[in-house]
């Protein structure tokens, strides 16, 4: 398993709310990204979103199409997200879709954790190519 370190650079293009039920919200929300570091290129997400009357409580699930340059490959990949944040505390699951790898990047897996520190987003990579 090799690790990739980076950060990224954040857009986000929120939606109206498609659905709000007693304090409950469904919203879609587009997201362009730039990746620097052991991965460089760009990414396309598409987000649902779900938040609720408790403002630290909050659901989305979202797939990310990324486009670039990992360890010397060129390609694409896809990675699903799921996350929650029950009164403050988080879960993100940041996967490699199976077989989503294209270019150099083909058979490609692994996961990605993401944290936000002082305003700075920061990536961690776990991958590995199923030709290693």
């Amino acid at each position: 398993m090799a690790t990739a370190r980076g950060t990224f650079d954040v857009k986000m293009i929120p939606q109206e709310p498609y659905d709000t039920v007693d304090g409950v919200s469904l919203a879609r929300v587009s997201v362009a990204k730039q990746f620097h570091g052991d991965l460089e290129g760009a990414s396309t997400v598409e987000m649902l979103a779900a938040g609720t009357a408790v403002k630290t409580s909050a659901g989305y699930v979202a797939l990310e199409r990324i486009v670039g340059t990992l360890a010397g490959r060129s390609g694409s990949l896809v990675v699903q997200h799921s996350g929650t944040m029950a009164r403050g505390e988080g879960r993100l699951t940041i996967s490699v879709v199976p077989d989503s790898g294209t270019g150099e990047l083909t058979g490609i897996a692994g996961h990605m954790k993401i944290d936000v520190i002082d305003g700075k987003h920061l990536y961690v990579f776990d991958y590995t190519f199923a030709d290693a």
